[in-house]
């Protein structure tokens, strides 16, 4: 069980004893650090001050890649690895991860030639270790337009095709931290660390405030990790660690668009006109999002917001390449904004600083990570664990290379489809659409067994609360196995709807929040909280930070104040 309804019950476990180590951040690193800890035989904790996922690692492109665009920055290592990181992630999460063949339009003029994109492909399909079936192609002009008939036909020379991988950012941390739960972990959301607890002079814990309930924890342990992200500066200055080396923030924005007015056929990564980037357009379930930005940030850390430079350079960048589509604010459905938190480098662009990772370890002993790759979580906590394993006297080798997912349980990436088919006619027995089984079944995975038994054993609770079965179905999984508290993190980090099925948020909100407010025992006050922040959620989504808000109440960006 992960469930909302036992966070006291965690926090007390937690606290009641000390642990061999205690993660900071329920991003992508720290789940992967949980998991990589627990399985080497380490009582471990985690604690996160937002909803798991909350920040860059739900705020992403959505692409498990191999980072073909570090090739041209000479990264060739970063290259290697995070190429093969992403096969392993495939197979052991295939539910979540799935290979995308991305076009690369070749332009006169443009960042890559056709002889180099030849090359670099080539290079970048060894350095990888590609699947045979999965290697480049070159296309001629023809071809590529074939592929994509919407690309700009004047200075078009031809394309080449290559795979990435298409992922859900935030499920995929969820999956990894309920493995690591399931294997002893205790992880906790909405736990803000408030400061550190030393003894002569080495940090030995850490007083954590309940966000929800406002109760304060004292957490012991013999090793302390920061993987807060954007954050790690925040702690290494607590700590008063800071120096050296620090974080600089760019942020990454990105805008979706319904396919009836962007009907894209194909991914593309292409050029923008003027400043030498590159940038994504993706089809996904009926959408296709644009993306991303890169620019510096010193603003609010934890609501970053689109603006309308933002909105107007990723418009301009679509409208310059699609030049038939004519797309315009209004046909913005929804958007999201992220930090990436990078390792300063002076003289360097936001785009052109690299993305390897960096340790800190301070006097006190505390263990920071910044920088890195979704891609390369895996590594980024093998690396942490050695260094756990170091100090801890531990000779145990990391596991997690062939460790399946929670999940991932569907006999491999090559028997993902039959998998998916045969849950498919499993919810349609139980009422299901086709469609809607579908959906549910690419969303858990293996793990859609539990969702089907909501619907078997509790599904006129949906009718009672005027919900969806499939929709009732995730939400109660969510609250009791994905530990759902707001509902947020329902609509956005478990289910992705806030950026690609708004008008379904829109229609099911008030039902949503009534069941939420039932089962976990909300005051009328927590219930009306949570209603603004969700509708404070959607107004942004849809709209850029400089827009007024036009409701009765301004309300707070922030989600929680620091």
């Amino acid at each position: 069980m992960f469930s909302a309804r036992k966070r006291k019950e965690y926090l007390g476990k937690l606290s009641a004893q000390e642990l061999d180590v205690l993660i900071i951040g329920g991003g992508i690193t720290g789940a992967g650090i949980a998991l990589d800890s627990v399985t080497r035989g380490f009582s471990t904790g985690l604690v996160e001050m937002q909803d798991f996922a909350a920040g860059t690692s739900s705020r992403s492109t959505k692409l498990v890649h191999g980072g073909l665009r570090y090739l041209k920055q000479l990264e060739v290592k970063l290259v290697a690895e995070v190429g093969k990181e992403r096969a392993i992630v495939y197979e052991n999460a295939p539910h979540v991860t799935s290979p995308e063949w991305m076009l690369l339009p070749l332009m006169k003029g443009g960042t890559f030639g056709k002889f180099s994109t030849s090359i670099g492909l080539k290079v970048y399909d060894f350095l990888a270790g590609v699947r045979r079936t999965e290697r480049r192609r070159m296309l001629t002009r023809e071809e590529t337009l074939e592929r994509e008939p919407l690309l700009r036909k004047d200075g078009l020379i031809g394309g080449g095709i290559y795979v990435e991988y298409k992922t859900d950012d935030a499920r995929l941390t969820l999956e990894i931290l309920k493995e690591s739960v399931s294997r002893g972990v205790n992880a906790v959301n909405y736990a803000k660390v408030e400061k550190f607890i030393y003894e002569n002079g080495k940090v030995t814990g850490v007083s954590v405030r309940d966000v929800i309930s406002g109760e304060i924890y004292v957490i012991y342990a013999k090793k302390i990790v920061n993987a807060t992200g954007p954050w790690v500066d925040t702690l290494r200055e607590e700590d008063r660690s800071k120096e050296g080396k620090s974080l600089y923030l760019t942020k990454g924005v990105h805008i979706v668009v319904d396919q009836s007015r962007f009907p894209l056929k194909q991914a593309v990564y292409f050029d923008t006109e003027g400043d030498g980037r590159m940038i994504f357009a993706i089809p996904r379930d009926g959408k296709a999002y644009i993306g991303t930005t890169d620019t510096y940030y010193e603003d609010d850390y934890v609501s970053p917001r689109m603006n309308k430079k933002d909105l107007d350079y990723l418009l301009d960048a679509a409208n310059f390449m699609f030049p038939e589509v004519n797309l315009t604010e209004l046909d913005v459905e929804s958007s999201w904004a992220g930090l990436r938190p990078l390792i300063h480098e002076e003289g360097k662009r936001a785009s052109e600083i690299s993305r390897k990772d960096e340790v800190f370890v301070s006097r006190s002993g505390l263990i920071s990570i910044a920088g890195g790759k979704l891609t390369g979580y895996r590594k980024m906590a093998e690396k942490i664990v050695n260094i756990l394993c170091k100090e801890l006297h531990n000779e145990k080798k990391c596991k997690t290379e062939k460790l399946l997912l929670s999940g991932g349980e569907v006999g491999g990436s090559s028997n993902l489809e039959s998998f998916i088919q045969e849950c498919i006619n499993k919810g349609v027995e139980l009422g299901l659409e086709e469609k809607e089984a579908r959906r549910l079944t690419r969303l858990y995975g293996s793990n859609i067994s539990k969702v089907y038994d909501i619907i078997k054993y509790s599904s006129e609770e949906a009718k009672q609360f005027h919900l969806p079965v499939g929709l009732y179905a995730s939400l109660v999984y969510g609250i009791e196995e994905e530990m759902v508290n707001t509902p947020i993190d329902f609509f956005n980090r478990r289910t992705g709807s806030l950026f690609f099925n708004i008008c379904m948020v829109k229609e099911n909100q008030d039902a949503v929040i009534e069941l939420m407010s039932n089962r976990l025992q909300w005051t009328l006050e927590m219930k009306e909280d949570y209603q603004r922040q969700l509708e404070n959620e959607i107004f942004y989504s849809e709209n850029t930070e400089e827009l007024p808000n036009l409701r009765e109440k301004s309300y707070d960006k922030q989600l929680f104040q620091n």
